[in-house]
């Protein structure tokens, strides 16, 4: 059976995203929409980010930067990272971006991996980025500090503003191509997921991909709301992430609803900027709304302007979704995505009260289908793996073309790798089939930190998985050590040799286990369902020896 949306199908636009943003016959706005958070004097409107938008494209056609090449950002958020999103998007251009706790190591691999032609990195990371992009072979002229304010000279790289970009006469004279014949098969933008296994891989998303998600979330979050009102947004979701890309990139200039960027998230900040903003709505992943729940220090300020909140891009129990919104006294509603259907494809109507912890709904122009391991499609009420197909839907992961036939097969069909039950035209999220680990809402995938973990010398095979501690996924490293090591390499000696070679997120905060053998099958594929069996069964034994959750 395929489950078609209830909802009639929406008219994407055909177009470059910028033409969307800013049609010919209207004159752009003069309302703050990205704001620091810190300084909200410190603002960008509209009309302020399409000038800047312009000079980044006329700079990049200066620079020689060839349509459909990659240029890098390398940022904490901050409110010029929806003008390099754009101008790089609007440009012609494929944007991706890189987290910004990355080691050298993790830059240099999506620097190669990408083939970036050019790199706008924040004066805080501008060692890390000079040198793995010398390992990468690109050169040093290619890369400019990128704030949001003129930076010095750092290490012998320039701002943007005064080496790259071009003045504010010749942006005006810059126009994008409006893609009407290209916007569904050029690419947009490279996010990088794990898929349903394996490394991460970088997802191509193209501009008409971008703008079936805004038009599909638009029409779902206003569906059942019985009066619009002007709305208050947070930015600290991370926006080198899908997440953040669609609410504060692309959905907040569209429906012009000011944004209290943050630079970093720190949790007494966030809830200060929500009491003193009046922020009205939030998106979140779940581990937000344990902060809400848990800390002592959601109780010393006035919450109650927060009358939404949106979940996704991790599981939510609808016992955390239920206390939550009676603690704030909002209504919580949950979505489902991934990056390779751009943001998402299931949502809860806005308006829609529901603690049940579904999904939602599917979004216009989406459909799904529901297979069991044999790939038979099951009936409703029963667990399936979930298969979609959309606008929405990625154009496939950027020179692989294994993983894309994997994962995409010639009908357009994407296999999610999560497990769903389906009643009445709502969908739960009852498993994970895909390997992915989920460190708050961010995507490890175990088959990087196995590659790490083999280039110790004192160690001769590894397998990862996730182990839920509490309501919490981190990754849990089993290990088999070469015998001469045995009994004296120690979990801690591991656990501070990876803290140099990977990112925070990344570390193994679930532990190390030393075993005998890692379960393979005779293809020697690592046995995933039976190291997740492992990790449930010590997530049990941890919390009988009372072990703190973390």
């Amino acid at each position: 059976m395929v489950y078609k949306s209830l909802f009639q199908d929406l008219e994407i636009p055909k177009y470059n995203v910028l033409s969307f943003l800013f049609p010919q016959d209207r004159q752009p706005s003069d309302q703050p929409i990205w704001i620091d958070a810190a300084d909200p004097a410190h603002f960008l409107t509209p009309r302020q980010l399409l000038s800047w938008v312009k000079r980044l494209g006329f700079g990049l056609d200066r620079l020689g930067i060839g349509k459909q090449q990659v240029v890098m950002i390398f940022t904490p958020n901050h409110i010029f990272v929806p003008v390099a999103y754009l101008g790089i998007v609007g440009a012609g251009r494929i944007f991706s971006a890189a987290n910004p706790v990355y080691t050298v190591n993790e830059v240099e691999y999506q620097i190669k991996n990408t083939g970036t032609s050019c790199i706008l990195v924040h004066p805080d990371h501008v060692e890390t980025a000079v040198e793995a992009a010398r390992r990468a072979g690109l050169d040093k002229s290619k890369i400019f500090l990128f704030s949001d304010k003129p930076c010095r000279t750092k290490l012998g790289i320039r701002d943007w503003r005064e080496d790259m970009a071009g003045s504010q006469s010749e942006g005006e004279l810059w126009q994008w191509d409006p893609m009407a014949e290209t916007s569904m098969t050029d690419i947009a933008t490279i996010n990088y997921s794990s898929g349903t296994t394996g490394l991460p891989k970088g997802v191509c998303v193209s501009h008409h991909n971008l703008l079936a998600n805004v038009v599909q979330t638009i029409f779902m979050r206003d569906l059942e709301r019985s009066h619009k009102s002007q709305e208050r947004w947070i930015g600290f979701l991370p926006l080198y992430h899908a997440y953040g890309q669609l609410y504060v990139n692309l959905m907040a200039p569209t429906l012009l609803f000011p944004t209290y960027v943050m630079k970093k998230f720190v949790y007494e900040d966030f809830l200060r900027v929500i009491q003193t903003h009046k922020i009205t709505n939030l998106q979140v992943a779940p581990p937000i709304l344990i902060m809400l729940d848990k800390r002592q220090e959601t109780a010393k300020y006035d919450l109650s302007s927060v009358k939404h909140i949106l979940c996704g891009a991790a599981p939510l129990s609808k016992e955390l979704q239920r206390a939550v919104a009676k603690k704030l006294s909002c209504n919580i509603i949950q979505g489902w995505g991934m990056t390779e259907v751009t943001c998402g494809s299931i949502l809860v109507p806005g308006g829609r009260y529901d603690e049940s912890g579904s999904v939602g709904l599917i979004l216009p122009n989406n459909e799904f289908k529901l297979l069991d391991d044999d790939g038979n499609e099951v009936l409703e009420g029963r667990p399936g793996e979930m298969f979609v197909k959309a606008p929405n839907v990625c154009l496939g992961y950027w020179r692989n073309e294994q993983a894309t036939r994997e994962s995409l097969d010639s009908e357009g069909w994407l296999k999610t790798g999560d497990i769903a039950v389906v009643k009445d035209s709502w969908f739960w999220i009852v498993d994970r089939k895909k390997e992915l680990i989920k460190v708050n809402a961010l995507q490890v995938a175990p088959a990087e930190l196995e590659a790490v973990l083999l280039e110790n010398e004192d160690i001769a095979d590894a397998a990862v998985t996730g182990i839920l501690l509490g309501e919490e996924e981190w990754p849990r490293a089993y290990i088999n050590l070469k015998e001469e090591k045995k009994g004296e390499v120690t979990e801690n000696q591991i656990q501070e040799w990876m803290k140099g070679k990977v990112a925070k997120h990344k570390q193994l905060v679930g532990g190390v286990k030393f075993i005998d053998e890692v379960p393979k099958l005779a293809s020697g594929k690592i046995q995933r369902k039976v190291m997740r069996e492992w990790a449930k069964r010590d997530a049990l034994e941890l919390e009988k020896r009372g072990r703190p959750r973390l």
